[in-house]
């Protein structure tokens, strides 16, 4: 199982940054690889969000999520078909009014034996969390 923790701050509000990560249906929109989101169960305390993303194939797994308004949302695995374990957190600290710190937690496990398939889930949470963070800040920039 990889796992990666990163935190950042960014130049934007708590609250702006909190919309951009629950615009679940707009993810194909801004989100690097996300090419579907089908989104179900939406409430101000979470969701449930089917996931199309493609990374050297195409995957599909279905996670449901769990809001604290404008400071954190965080995720569990539900089912998927590539996948074991994808579980993780966005954490928002307002640190000024346009200033926000962000963590972003992430632990995934893919299933079956592929060559390669620890390089592949390294991938995933270690050189896509910079960029899936800053395209997150980017939208909430626009928001």
């Amino acid at each position: 199982m990889a796992q990666a923790s990163r935190t950042e701050t960014y130049d934007v509000p708590a609250e702006k940054f909190y919309k951009a990560i629950i615009d679940y249906k707009n993810y194909p929109k801004f989100v690097d690889g996300v090419k579907t989101a089908d989104v179900s169960n939406e409430s101000e305390a979470g969701a449930t969000v089917k996931l199309g993303i493609s990374v050297i194939k195409e995957i599909s797994y279905t996670i449901k999520l769990a809001h604290e308004l404008n400071k954190k949302v965080s995720w569990s695995f539900v089912s998927g078909d590539m996948m074991k374990v994808n579980n993780g957190r966005w954490e928002l600290k307002s640190l000024a009014p346009n200033k926000t710190e962000v963590t972003y937690s992430l632990e995934v496990e893919l299933k079956g034996f592929l060559p390669g398939l620890g390089m592949i889930e390294k991938t995933l949470v270690n050189t896509n969390l910079p960029m899936t963070m800053k395209a997150f800040a980017k939208r909430a920039e626009q928001m």
